[in-house]
């Protein structure tokens, strides 16, 4: 794309429109995978639906190929297209909360830590992720979980509304009463729709939280997943607990004696009462299994909870994930995890198993595209290291271990936790029945299939 070209796009857009040529042009091309080094013909940080408008007529006119970065945060790098126009959504960034109707209307390049900040200033939250820097965008049209799922469901439950521009640059809101069809592709089929530009969520009441994260040594993984798996699908929907393989981190709030040692845990976070009484009675049954080698549990704004790993994983590392959903976690897929903490290759390199159960499982299969509300957990194995060199030894790990808990799983997983090279196949099996649907609207809505860049989902009849 010449600089003749870049400076028409300029002259459509409020926002930044960035070259190869430009200062910043690195730096702006940059997500949080550091595994993925593309280079787009030209970046289009859209400062307003209107430049989002027009940089998808201009990609079309021009027969460009067209890729959409909210935050980033894309494991397979989707949103980072060698020689594509780059829609970067990072400008329209901003939340309102209306603490009345407990709704929440975000930006779609916005955080989740923005929307957790601003909803937590009027004691509110709704249901999404565990880091803030992943945006609200990718993390809500795949479907969405987190530390609240259990008590308030997915995050495409709480969604009530969506402003989309459709490929051929036209506007519309989606919800249960405007484009029907298209609101329930969204709340699960990913970014194959359109570019959404703002998102309307439910909000709930939700201040400080119970917070615990229980460590045991791993010799004791094989009782402690036994307990687990009965544990907390039995435990109140206010308790949510993720499910880990780990590296224990140097630094607080863990004791210098564990540092740098290999253990399974879970972290907890807890909606119910958060006095010291409480939290005890909570959180007792955790040496049931083994004695923990580390148990810590105190109330904690929800925001700080959620920005609890942001310096742990920061942007820049190298990441290789692969994931699958479980119904029940098997003597066999214990094995599979001992096998695996044994053999973590890296500090950060970790396994977890993230309930999606008890709200979640109250939304009828059909309400949405998410096709796996029978799932119990939704499983992530990643491979991650500040280090490019050792890129290729945590994807082989990432894969051996896949591979050999794939058989104990349901048979697809999380269509946020797919990676970029995983196949037509496995795009279909995330869908189950609801695939051939997903291709009529997909049909309806983009025939052509500009927004190809994703976990794709091809057009019926095409």
């Amino acid at each position: 794309m010449g600089g003749t070209a870049v400076e028409s796009l300029r002259a459509l857009l409020r926002g930044e429109v960035i070259g190869p040529e430009d200062t910043g042009y690195d730096e702006a091309r940059k997500i949080y995978n550091a595994m993925i080094d593309r280079r787009p013909a030209v970046i289009a940080r859209c400062a307003d639906t209107t430049d989002v408008r027009a940089a998808v007529r201009y990609a079309r006119e021009n027969d460009m190929d067209l890729a959409v970065r909210g935050g980033g945060h894309s494991g397979g790098g989707l949103c980072l297209v060698d020689g594509s126009l780059m829609i970067d959504l990072s400008g329209i960034r901003w939340v309102r909360v209306d603490p009345a109707t407990r709704t929440a209307l975000v930006g779609g390049g916005s955080q989740l830590g923005d929307l957790d900040h601003e909803a937590h200033g009027f004691g509110l939250a709704t249901p999404a992720g565990i880091m803030s820097t992943t945006g609200v965008g990718g993390l809500t049209l795949g479907g969405g979980h987190g530390h609240l799922t259990r008590a308030y469901g997915l995050t495409i439950d709480n969604l009530l509304a969506a402003d989309l521009v459709l490929a051929d640059g036209s506007v519309v809101t989606a919800s249960a009463d405007e484009h029907p069809d298209l609101f329930w592709a969204l709340r699960g089929g990913g970014g194959n729709f359109g570019v959404a530009t703002s998102f309307t969520y439910a909000l709930h009441p939700v201040d400080d939280v119970g917070v615990g994260v229980t460590l045991w040594d791993p010799e004791h993984i094989g009782a402690v997943l036994r307990w687990y798996r009965e544990f907390l699908p039995a435990a109140p929907d206010d308790l949510n607990g993720f499910f880990a393989t780990l590296t224990v981190p140097p630094g607080p709030p863990f004791p210098e004696e564990i540092h740098h040692k290999k253990v399974c845990g879970v972290v907890w976070c807890s909606t119910g009462p958060t006095d010291e009484e409480s939290l005890a009675k909570t959180f007792a049954p955790v040496a049931d299994p083994a004695p923990p080698v580390f148990h810590f549990a105190t109330p904690m704004p929800y925001p700080a909870l959620q920005s609890m790993f942001d310096e742990l994983i920061p942007k820049g590392l190298q990441w290789y994930w692969r994931g699958d959903f479980f119904d029940r976690i098997t003597e066999d897929a214990i094995d599979v995890h001992r096998t695996f903490l044994e053999n973590i290759p890296t500090e950060l390199s970790t396994m977890h198993l993230y309930p999606v159960d008890a709200a979640a499982h109250r939304v009828g299969p059909m309400d949405t595209a998410w096709a796996y509300r029978d799932a119990i957990w939704s499983g992530v194995i990643g491979g991650i290291s500040p280090e490019p060199s050792e890129a290729e030894a945590i994807r082989t790990w990432a894969v051996d271990y896949w591979e050999a808990l794939h058989p104990h799983s349901m048979g697809a997983g999380y269509v946020n936790f797919m990676g970029a090279d995983e196949g037509h196949d496995r795009v279909r099996a995330t869908y189950r029945g609801h695939y051939d649907r997903l291709a009529e609207v997909k049909r309806t809505y983009d025939p052509d299939n500009v927004f190809h860049h994703n976990q794709n989902i091809t057009p019926a009849g095409s």
